[in-house]
C-alpha cells in the first residue's frame, strides 16, 4: 500500500507534463490564447517544476519527508482544481506554475520515500522497479489520458482529475507511510536562493531557445545569468556546513556518470514523445484518443523492462542494464529516423517504440538504484531531488537542441516542397499558399517528416552517449552487488 501511494503520487506529478498537450488546441480557443502564448501552458509547469525541485528534495530532509510529501500532494490538488475552474489566460498559466511547485516538493520527496520506507534488497528494486515504471512511462499515459478525458468530456477533466487522485494519496499516507527521522538545522536559506533561481533561468532559456532560437537576445540573456548565479550556487555550496545539494555525491564516479546519463536519456525520451505526437496526429490523422491509444504499448513494455532488470539487479548489478538500455534506446530512435509520409503504425511507429520502450525502462531502474546507493539517510531527499532536476534540465535541453534540428531540416526540405507545390498547384491552390504561408498535404507531410528524422537522429545520437558513459564511467563494487540482495556492504545505508 505504501508503494501504491507512493507511486500514485510520482504518476499524477509525471503525467501531468503531457495529459495537457492534446488539450491545448480546446484549451486555446477556450481561453482565447494567442498561438505564440498557448506553449506557456506547458512551460508554466515545466520551469516552475525544474527550478524548485532541488529545494524540494533537501525540505524533506530536514522538515520530513512524510509532511513535505503530503504538503505538496495538497498544492497540487489546489492548484488542479485552481486550474480546472480558470476563466482566463493568466489564471491558467498561474494555477499551472503552482501546479509545478508542488510537483517539484512531491516528486522527490516520494522517490526518497521508498529509500526510507522499504528495507535494502530485493523488496527496495522492486519498489524502485515499479517507481522507474511510472516516471519513464507516465509520460505516455498522460498522453493516452489526455486523449481519453478531452475526447469524452472537457479539456477541464485534465486538471480535474487530479483533485480526487491527490485527495486519496493525501488521506492515505498517514496510514501507510511512516515518517522519517527528521535531520533538523539550519536552513541553507542562500543556496536554495540560488539553486532555485539559477534552474529557473536554465530551464527558461532551453524554452526560448527552442521557440525563438539559441542566438535570440533573451535566451543568451538567461543562459548567461544562469551560469553566473549557478556558479555562484556552487561556491555557496563548497562553503556552507549544511548545504541543500552536498557537492560531495558528484565525487563517487558513479554517481556523477548517473547523472550523465539521465541527462542525455531525459533529453532523448522528451524529444521522442513530442515529435511522434505531431507525427501521428499530423501525418497518420489520428485523432486525440486514437493518438493516446498508440502510445499505450510503450508504457506497458516500459513496466516489462523495469521489471526485468529490478529481478536481475542483484545477479548481475546495474551496469548491464545501463549499457544494453542505451543501445536499445539508440536502435529504437534509429529505426525511427526512416519513418516517411509512406509510414504507418503498425509498420514502422510500433516497433521502434516498443525497442525504445524495453530499453528505457532497463535504464530507469538501473539508475534510480546506483543515484541513491550509499547515500547517507539524512541526504536521500537532496540526492532524489538531485536526479530529478537532471532528468527536467535533460529534457528542456535536449528538446531544445531537437526542436531546432527539426526547425532546421524543416527549413531546407519546405524550399524543395514548395517549388514541387506551386509547379502542381491550380489558381485556388496557389492563392490560399500566398494567404496562410502554409503548404497543404501531402507537401506538408513531407516538410514534417523530414523535420521529425532530422530530430530523431539528434536523439539517437544522445542515447548512444548515454550508454557509453555508462560502459566506461559505471564501475559496480562487490560492495553495491552485497547491497542489491540484501547485504550490508561498506557504507550501506
Amino acid at each position: 500500500m505504501a508503494l501504491l501511494v507512493i507511486a500514485s503520487c510520482q504518476l499524477m506529478v509525471v503525467l501531468d507534463i503531457t495529459i495537457v498537450n492534446i488539450a491545448l488546441p480546446h484549451i486555446q480557443n477556450s481561453l482565447h490564447f494567442s498561438t505564440t502564448n498557448l506553449s506557456w501552458v506547458v512551460n508554466a509547469y515545466t520551469l516552475t517544476f525544474g527550478g524548485l525541485l532541488l529545494l524540494g528534495g533537501r525540505a524533506g530532509d530536514i522538515i520530513g519527508r512524510r509532511r513535505v510529501f503530503v504538503f505538496g500532494v495538497l498544492l497540487f490538488v489546489l492548484a488542479s482544481l485552481l486550474g480546472g475552474l480558470a476563466q482566463n489566460s493568466g489564471q491558467l498559466l498561474a494555477a499551472r506554475a503552482l501546479q509545478g511547485v508542488g510537483g517539484a516538493i512531491a516528486s522527490p520527496t516520494s522517490l526518497a520515500l521508498i529509500s526510507t520506507t522499504f528495507k535494502e534488497g530485493p523488496e527496495r528494486n522492486r519498489a524502485f522497479g515499479v517507481f522507474a515504471a511510472v516516471s519513464a512511462g507516465g509520460s505516455a499515459i498522460g498522453l493516452l489520458a489526455g486523449g481519453l478525458l478531452v475526447e469524452w468530456l472537457d479539456w477541464r477533466w485534465v486538471l480535474f482529475v487530479n483533485v480526487p487522485i491527490g485527495l486519496l494519496i493525501a488521506l492515505a499516507t498517514p496510514k501507510w507511510i511512516k515518517e522519517s527521522e527528521r535531520h533538523p538545522g539550519n536552513f541553507d536559506i542562500t543556496g536554495a536562493l540560488t539553486s532555485t533561481l539559477g534552474m529557473v533561468l536554465l530551464v527558461y532559456g532551453f524554452i526560448r531557445a527552442a521557440q525563438d532560437g539559441w542566438s535570440d537576445p533573451l535566451t543568451v540573456a538567461s543562459f548567461a545569468v544562469a551560469v553566473v548565479i549557478l556558479a555562484l550556487f556552487v561556491f555557496v555550496e563548497r562553503r556552507s556546513r549544511q548545504p541543500i545539494t552536498p557537492l560531495r555525491m558528484f565525487a563517487d564516479r558513479n554517481r556523477a556518470g548517473t547523472y550523465a546519463i539521465m541527462l542525455s536519456l531525459a533529453a532523448a525520451m522528451f524529444g521522442m514523445f513530442f515529435f511522434l505526437t505531431l507525427f501521428v496526429q499530423n501525418v497518420l490523422d489520428f485523432s486525440p484518443l486514437r493518438a493516446g491509444l498508440a502510445f499505450l504499448p510503450v508504457s506497458a513494455i516500459i513496466a516489462v523492462g523495469a521489471g526485468l532488470a529490478s529481478q536481475l539487479l542483484p545477479r548481475y548489478g546495474p551496469k548491464p542494464f545501463m549499457v544494453t538500455g542505451g543501445l536499445l534506446a539508440a536502435a529504437g530512435l534509429a529505426w525511427l529516423t526512416l519513418t516517411d509520409v509512406h509510414s504507418t503504425y503498425l509498420g514502422s511507429v510500433l516497433g521502434p517504440m516498443l525497442v525504445f520502450g524495453l530499453g528505457m525502462g532497463m535504464e530507469f531502474v538501473s539508475l534510480t538504484l546506483m543515484a541513491l546507493s550509499d547515500v547517507p539517510v539524512h541526504e536521500t531527499g537532496a540526492a532524489s531531488g538531485l536526479l530529478n532536476a537532471t532528468q527536467q534540465v535533460g529534457g528542456s535541453l535536449g528538446l531544445s537542441i531537437l526542436v531546432t534540428m527539426f526547425g532546421t531540416a524543416s527549413a531546407g526540405e519546405a524550399e524543395k516542397q514548395v517549388s514541387a507545390f506551386l509547379s502542381q498547384a491550380g489558381p485556388a491552390e496557389r492563392l490560399r499558399f500566398q494567404r496562410t504561408g502554409e503548404l497543404p498535404p501531402p507537401w506538408a507531410d513531407q516538410v514534417l517528416t523530414s523535420g521529425v528524422s532530422a530530430a530523431f537522429v539528434v536523439a539517437a545520437v544522445f542515447t548512444a552517449v548515454a550508454a557509453l558513459v555508462a560502459l566506461f564511467v559505471i564501475q559496480v563494487r562487490p560492495s553495491d552487488i552485497e547491497r542489491l540482495k540484501g547485504g550490508v556492504g561498506p557504507g550501506g545505508l
